[in-house]
């Protein structure tokens, strides 16, 4: 794989996430609006169990998509692209559970803050020639870090 394939694959992953989260959206709005659902309750049991489980996701993967290239320095174009493909699957993997959270829950607005933090996290993770250059770098142990 060259380096311009890399990005071009890396950006369909990345631009898949967010029609994957607007195709929730829509869907989860459109059910809200029409009352084809119930909404749960935040406060039964159920709706503790959605929350701690899509705050959990959040707290674990974005941080770990973020970094996961950092902890593994990948040296090849092949191994860049997996774990780059990775952060962006894992730093944005949030955004749509929070949005069809958001609606399930009758529109509980903490629910659509862990989506927002997830698409800052996507964001973040978007493929740059000049990102993969500089996280493709070895580091040189000379210079002093202060």
């Amino acid at each position: 794989m060259e380096e311009n394939q890399v990005i071009r694959q890396l950006n369909w992953i990345y631009y898949i996430q967010m029609v994957i989260a607007l195709i929730v959206l829509t869907a989860m709005y459109y059910a809200w609006s029409k009352g084809l659902y119930e909404p749960l309750d935040r406060m039964s049991s159920l709706g503790q169990a959605v929350q701690y489980i899509i705050i959990f996701d959040a707290l674990i993967t974005i941080p770990l998509g973020l970094y996961i290239v950092k902890w593994i320095k990948p040296q090849t174009y092949d191994k860049y692209f997996k774990c780059a493909a990775a952060r962006i699957l894992l730093a944005s993997n949030t955004m749509p559970l929070g949005i069809a959270a958001y609606y399930w829950m009758g529109c509980y607005q903490s629910m659509l803050w862990v989506a927002a933090i997830a698409a800052v996290a996507w964001y973040f993770s978007k493929p740059t020639r000049g990102k993969m250059e500089a996280e493709m770098t070895p580091e040189d142990p000379n210079i002093p870090t202060y």
